[in-house]
């Protein structure tokens, strides 16, 4: 009997609502950065519309299941950030709906404050815009530093630094880029679209749109001083990095696999690239860091101009190309589609091709395939996976 009361009454405690979530309305860069500093787990922070001044703080730190959160007051009129938004040594902590436009340097920056061991975690970056960040310098339009376990999601990135990425990782582990639009200039390319390097490992981009994104949309890997690798360097600049139904236009190279142990690239749309389908390189060189190895690139669908390309993939020294799998690839080239299949490192496994692929509208940046497609078992938008 006793048993049966304890067990009800625990069963009652659970049903209990939680503590309610605390809501606060700020107007102003002075009062975004009080409620921050006094923010407690479960806080959501509604952001008015206007301009806002830089914000830095340190140390924003939600609980499981209670996140701090700041959001845009009106998602129809967010505020917009002008001198960009650095957030250090954070948990459990949720940006929603902010604008970031004009920063001189960095859009956003989250970084675990200086120490390596206590990375920032549980970060999730919702429906942001940022625009025109940056110079022509290293400047880069989302940084993390040190982060683990983080989600960034549906953000649409436009214009950043010269000499930087769309969003760049350095020692960032358990992430997940989703169904973002990554857009950069045709002419004057920025570096890189989407970059994990310095010790970064188990990131997944998925779902997500490159237009022209930077001379390398996504590099998987990179060179990292030793200094910044997190926690320590570990003999590999990435390792587990995937990227799956995405779709690329333009770039010099969609693909680049730069020092990484281990990538996948599967059921992506490539169209247009501007001189290679993939890079495999070595650009840290230290004697105890593997050479780049272990890459798949299998399932992709990709339409070429030979005008554009004529090396497909273009390897580098002191990399493991006889490593790389390559399978299932649908090759189409637009100005000689009698061209034959590539010249890969390695043989390819059930390499196909050489017949229109029938997007809906290419020309209109729609890359959906007809319903009679030969191409519809690879791509970004397969009609049917084998």
């Amino acid at each position: 009997m006793l048993c049966a009361l304890i067990a009800a009454m625990s069963l009652w405690q659970e049903s209990l609502p939680s503590e309610p979530i605390r809501v606060v309305e700020v107007s102003g860069t002075d009062a975004l950065q009080r409620a921050l500093a006094e923010a407690e787990p479960g806080t959501r922070i509604l952001v008015a519309p206007g301009d806002y001044q830089a914000v830095a703080v340190s140390n924003v730190r939600g609980q499981a299941g209670q996140p701090i959160v700041v959001s845009a007051l009106d998602a129809d009129s967010p505020p917009v950030f002008r001198r960009g938004l650095q957030f250090s040594a954070v948990a459990h902590f949720e940006l929603d709906g902010l604008v970031v436009a004009g920063a001189p340097a960095n859009g956003l920056n989250i970084d675990d404050g200086g120490n390596y061991q206590t990375p920032s975690h549980h970060v999730e970056l919702r429906n942001l815009k940022l625009r025109d960040c940056g110079g022509r310098d290293n400047h880069d339009g989302i940084k993390l530093s040190g982060v683990n376990d983080f989600r960034v999601i549906g953000c649409t990135i436009e214009r950043w630094g010269r000499g930087g990425s769309a969003v760049d990782m350095v020692g960032c582990q358990r992430g997940v880029i989703e169904a973002c639009t990554i857009r950069d200039l045709e002419i004057d390319g920025a570096a890189n679209g989407v970059q994990a390097k310095g010790g970064s490992r188990e990131i997944t981009i998925r779902t997500s749109r490159f237009e022209h994104a930077g001379q390398r949309a996504i590099q998987m890997g990179g060179s990292t001083g030793m200094q910044y690798f997190r926690p320590h360097p570990q003999g590999f600049e990435a390792r587990s990095i995937s990227v799956a139904r995405c779709t690329f236009l333009g770039s010099q190279a969609p693909i680049a696999f730069v020092g990484v142990d281990g990538a996948s690239v599967q059921f992506n749309t490539f169209y247009q690239p501007r001189k290679w389908v993939a890079r495999i390189l070595q650009e840290t060189n230290a004697s105890d860091f593997l050479p780049c190895r272990n890459g798949h690139f299998q399932d992709n669908l990709i339409v070429y101009r030979a005008s554009d390309v004529t090396v497909f993939l273009n390897i580098g020294p002191d990399t493991a190309p006889e490593t790389f799998e390559f399978a299932r690839n649908y090759w189409y080239c637009e100005d000689d589609p009698g061209r034959g299949l590539p010249i890969l490192p390695v043989k390819e496994i059930g390499a196909c091709g050489g017949k229109d692929p029938m997007f809906l509208d290419a020309a209109g940046g729609r890359f959906e395939l007809a319903a009679d497609s030969p191409a519809r078992a690879q791509g970004a938008n397969a009609i049917e996976e084998p």
